[in-house]
């Protein structure tokens, strides 16, 4: 550790320019990790508003001296050389992946899967149930269903007028009750006192002889 006061001090100013340094290298390198990123992904655009910014970054780290010129420099022609490569369309942009992507895509292509064959399953299930019934209602019809009768159409009745009606039933001939002569007869038999036919009655039933 220094005595000296400004010993002290140098150490101090120097600590605080050594940190400010460590800050303006750090955005150095996060600005040219952006414009790169945004290559990769294929964001032309994106790119373009972002080169300014990296420039002006680099510049500022140049006039500090965090940066020599010739470095500074060689660094902006390579980026805008980039840029300009894949506009032209001379470099192909692979987009890269990493390990947390890539395994969230197949996480995801597992489970569109596993969807489809459910969705699947439920349609098979649904038209077998839809055969199923339509089978069952046919069968049913078929039971059931029975030939029409054939209904007999009876012959129109002819309705006469209400004056021929009249007319028939006056010309029939009333029917006279005949006498009755029976009644008569025995009321004549009675008023003359004969006495009343007697009926002959029946002869006795032979007994059964005992058989020997």
């Amino acid at each position: 550790m220094p005595n000296i006061q400004s010993a002290k001090k140098r150490v101090s100013v120097t600590s605080k320019k050594n940190e400010q340094n460590r800050a303006l290298s750090s955005a150095l390198k996060t600005a040219i990790k952006k414009f790169n990123a945004k290559l990769d992904l294929g964001d032309v655009e994106s790119a373009e508003k972002l080169l300014p910014e990296t420039f002006s970054i680099i510049d500022g780290c140049e006039q500090k001296g965090i940066v020599h010129k010739n470095n500074a420099a060689n660094k902006k022609a390579a980026l805008a050389k980039r840029l300009s490569d894949v506009k032209s369309g001379k470099v192909e942009i692979v987009i890269k992946k990493d390990n947390r992507t890539i395994a969230a895509e197949k996480a995801k292509a597992a489970q569109d899967a596993r969807d489809a064959a459910v969705a699947e399953s439920k349609r098979l299930s649904a038209e077998r149930k839809a055969e199923k019934a339509a089978a069952e209602a046919a069968a049913a019809a078929a039971v059931t269903k029975k030939t029409p009768k054939k209904v007999k159409k009876a012959a129109p009745v002819e309705e006469k007028p209400a004056k021929e009606r009249k007319a028939a039933v006056a010309e029939k001939p009333i029917k006279e009750k005949a006498p009755k002569e029976k009644k008569a007869a025995k009321e004549d038999k009675s008023a003359t006192g004969e006495p009343a036919k007697e009926k002959p009655a029946k002869a006795p039933k032979k007994a059964k002889e005992p058989k020997e």
